[in-house]
């Protein structure tokens, strides 16, 4: 007989269907990796409408820039002949190519800090900051042939395409619309003057632009929900990931420790919010506190609510002088509660007279008896 492994028949191979919920371990480690839910077309929307909206703005800056450098650049050109006799040497084709490169990066360099600042800020917005160096490691998966044709024709292959042709498809109806409406003022860039042409050219883009960026924005509005709900979608886990998550988690001993110290803290606290209960607190007297409880609607005998040593004992002894709480010493006693009984037991038999003794004394002290 073969044994068969029924698991490998599962919807998403060996652990079943990933049907769980991702639990934060799980999210933190994805994040660590660089795996975050994100869009590039809300950066790219962002920025087009930056750039255009800025446009809109400094547009009558542009057009002097551009016609200065312009005239200028023009202008020097026989300046550079009349020099050198005639002839336009090597040195001043550099010269004034840094003198037209300089005119032309004052134009774009307010575009290019904008586009910077929109496209740092949407990604920022969208994932927050976690930097993280894993992504630029170099995976020899990737280079695996088999893996890229696989990627080729998967869904988000197909998921890409169909938002690109969605792209291009907008885009070409939004000019077309844009470029319909203004034919007559297109027909009429032959009969303008330079500056009335930049003008009416100017207000043509930057409505073209605004426009298209509108659009843009939607579809990367849309294709971000959908980045979210294909990034959950793809961080579940199988049943089999949960238990082994589990597993790792409960035997790491570091993981152990905090949960016990967190177990230490909570249960000490709960002792010390008791100590106000007390009838009295019995000390050695430097090295241990007990503090103990006779009620006879709790219980029939004394009760321990609290014991400490060493720095804890003090603290049990300080609380107790807060709340007058009585402090008797009696160091035999003390540390055979100490070691003898838990927190919430009743004081075994063999001590009830000598506990008894003291409570009749405390309740003397009290005016009790």
């Amino acid at each position: 007989m073969m044994e068969l492994d029924l698991q490998f028949f599962a919807k998403e191979g060996p652990g079943g269907e990933k049907t769980e919920e991702p639990t934060a371990k799980k999210l933190k480690d994805a994040r660590d990796e660089g795996q975050v839910a994100k869009s590039k077309e809300i950066a790219n929307a962002f920025t087009m409408i930056g750039v255009f909206a800025l446009m809109n703005v400094i547009v009558g800056f542009l057009g002097e820039n551009f016609l200065e450098a312009f005239s200028d650049g023009y202008n020097r050109i026989p300046e550079f002949i009349k020099l050198h006799n005639g002839e336009f040497r090597t040195g001043d084709m550099m010269v004034y190519l840094r003198h037209i490169m300089l005119h032309i990066t004052l134009m774009i360099a307010p575009f290019l800090a904008v586009g910077f600042i929109l496209a740092f800020l949407a990604d920022l917005i969208q994932v927050k900051w976690h930097i993280t160096t894993k992504p630029l490691k170099p995976k020899f998966s990737k280079m695996n042939p088999v893996s890229g044709f696989k990627r080729i024709f998967s869904a988000q292959s197909l998921m890409e395409l169909l938002k690109s042709v969605l792209k291009i498809g907008l885009i070409i109806y939004v000019v077309y619309t844009t470029l319909r409406d203004q034919m007559e003022v297109i027909y009429l860039l032959f009969n303008m003057t330079l500056w009335q042409g930049i003008a009416v050219a100017g207000d043509i883009a930057i409505s073209l632009g605004l426009k298209i960026s509108v659009v843009y924005i939607i579809i990367a509005l849309l294709d971000f929900a959908y980045q979210k709900h294909k990034f959950h979608e793809d961080q579940k886990m199988t049943k089999q990931e949960v238990k082994d998550e589990y597993k790792n988690a409960e035997g790491d001993p570091a993981v152990k420790g905090k949960q016990r110290q967190r177990m230490q803290e909570s249960s000490r606290r709960r002792m010390m919010q008791n100590i106000p209960k007390a009838d009295v607190v019995i000390t050695n007297p430097t090295h241990f506190a007990v503090a103990i409880q006779y009620d006879l609607e709790i219980a029939p005998a004394p009760i321990v609510l609290a014991k400490g040593e060493d720095h804890l004992a003090a603290k049990i002894k300080e609380v107790a002088r807060e709340n007058k709480v009585e402090i008797v010493e009696n160091k035999p006693l003390a540390r055979m509660l100490y070691y003898n009984v838990e927190i919430g037991e009743q004081v075994p038999p063999e001590l009830y007279q000598t506990v008894a003794e003291v409570l009749a004394m405390v309740y003397h002290i009290k005016g009790k008896i």
